[in-house]
């Protein structure tokens, strides 16, 4: 298991990715916890000057930690079933791959389920946490379609209980952060309202909305969609559908999963050139099976089969479940693939995600003042260290 490394006071060179864009001749000031300067080597001030400096390869690019707003699991285990050993080892496993924030997000089960859940990522946030910082829960469903349930069992799908949503939040005040549900469904709208209020993240996804449905709950709140075009009704020239209204609507953030498996490299491009802005969001939608080998696993309570790399649903196999993509990986796939910049990529993978989180002045960029999470990757945009609240992740 990786070991994190105390560091008080480190100077990181390289090609720095600020704000401002790519500065060649880099450096990065940072502490526990904080970044202190992030700029131009020449114009680094003389108080930081003395400080050892982590590698001196200036050919390497400086970025900042990703930040996964959806992801279910990872290295065996699943968010719905984890304990403090098992939660421990999922933010582990994607601190590894980048991930330096992540929303632990759950699956369409019964209360009972989803309130075991809640309990037990409560507990571990209460505690001090090494690696992958959780910074709530996205949940994912049971509000959702069963005309377009995926991966997620139908069997729990319900109509939007607002007095579920009113108990889990007096329960864990402020770690519900995200809540996916199917607009058109029955009280969905008046738990749009109730969430934005709340300022909790109100996304559409597992949805049989039409255009105009979309509309209308962005009318009410609505400003988010997950894994965009999976599991949701797809444009049409005459029926633009929910993908239309999300693609059309510049309130509506997009989800986009990377992988070359879930939508195609040209579909990304065209979502890309639509929701700029900070309106796209890399996501990993990574199940258990992330980080290990083929086999059988499962999705909340559904048994998938992962078969290189792509995981399906073992008793439909023509249902995607979920992923086994990492940050880093989907990140390369924006940037190779795709043709993202490496700024506009970095925006999607840090920046836009912490601002759907509320956590943009903390997290998403690098920036003097802001919490110490830092990437260190190669030319061929290989990761080659990570940095959580300024400690080196060895």
């Amino acid at each position: 298991m990786a070991q994190i490394i105390q560091e008080t006071g480190k100077l990181l060179f390289g090609q720095v990715l600020t704000p401002d864009g790519l500065i060649p001749k880099g450096v990065i000031a940072v502490s526990e916890e904080q970044i202190h300067y992030a700029g131009e080597s020449d114009w680094l001030p003389e108080v930081y000057a003395h400080w050892p400096a982590s590698g001196q390869d200036t050919e390497t690019l400086l970025l900042p930690g990703f930040v996964d707003v959806h992801v279910h699991g990872g290295a065996g285990h699943d968010f719905m079933y984890a304990d403090k050993e098992a939660l421990t080892e999922i933010t582990r496993f994607h601190s590894t791959q980048g991930t330096t924030t992540m929303l632990a997000t759950t699956m369409t089960a019964n209360k009972a389920g989803i309130d075991q859940a809640l309990h037990e990522i409560h507990n571990f946030r209460s505690s001090p946490m090494p690696y992958a910082q959780l910074a709530g829960v996205h949940l994912e469903g049971p509000f959702i379609s069963p005309k377009w349930s995926g991966a997620q069992n139908p069997e729990h799908i319900v109509p939007a209980n607002i007095g579920w949503l009113e108990e889990w939040e007096c329960a864990y005040p402020g770690m519900i952060r995200q809540v996916t549900l199917a607009p058109e469904c029955e009280g969905a709208l008046a738990a749009i309202q109730w969430l934005r209020r709340h300022r909790i993240t109100a996304a559409l996804g597992h949805t049989n909305a039409s255009y105009e449905e979309v509309i209308a709950a962005a009318d009410a709140g609505l400003n988010q969609a997950v894994h965009m075009f999976n599991a949701m009704t797809p444009l049409h020239h005459r029926k633009p559908g929910a993908a239309g209204g999300v693609l059309s609507d510049p309130r509506i953030r997009a989800e986009i999963i990377a992988d070359g498996i879930h939508v195609h490299p040209a579909a990304i491009s065209i979502l890309a050139l639509l929701k700029q802005h900070h309106n796209l969001l890399l996501i990993t939608d990574a199940m258990s099976a992330t980080g290990l080998s083929d086999g059988e696993y499962s999705i909340g309570d559904l048994p998938v089969i992962v078969n290189e790399g792509i995981a399906t649903l073992k008793e439909n196999p023509e249902a995607l479940a979920g992923s086994t993509l990492t940050m880093i990986r989907g990140f390369r796939y924006l940037v190779q693939e795709v043709g993202l910049t490496l700024e506009e990529a970095s925006r999607a993978a840090s920046f836009t995600p912490a601002l759907s989180l509320g956590m943009e002045r903390s997290i998403g960029t690098l920036e003097a003042g802001k919490r110490g999470d830092i990437l260190r990757l190669d030319a061929n945009l290989g990761l080659l260290g990570v940095w959580i609240n300024g400690r080196s992740l060895d």
